[in-house]
């Protein structure tokens, strides 16, 4: 399992990629972040509420009600294209900090 301060930095990234896929809600999201780390990341709740927040105060994502369940309405979210633009951002920010770390980190042949 990751450790959340080593990935902090990118839990914009997972859930803008995840809203790539389509429309959700944070349960949905978090489950499909977990799903596609192979179970070896787990976003936490505060933390998903909290991007989400950031995520649609600068633009990146609109929410809107969804459908009914257990009593209450779900919110979902989707990307904008200001969110797309950021997602776009951050993946080539990523690409030149994967290749400055495959610098210092050398693995044993």
């Amino acid at each position: 399992m990751i450790g959340s301060d080593a990935i902090r930095g990118y839990n914009d990234t997972f859930i803008l990629s995840v809203l790539q896929e389509g429309d959700s809600y944070g349960y949905a999201i978090s489950k499909r972040i977990t799903e596609i780390s192979e179970n070896n990341y787990s976003i936490k709740e505060t933390t998903l509420y909290s991007a989400f927040n950031r995520l649609e105060k600068n633009g990146f994502i609109e929410s809107f009600p969804g459908q009914i369940t257990h009593g209450k309405k779900r919110t979902y979210y989707k990307i904008t294209p200001s969110g797309q633009l950021y997602l776009e951002e951050k993946i080539n920010e990523w690409l030149l900090t994967k290749k400055v770390v495959e610098r210092f980190i050398k693995e044993e042949k």
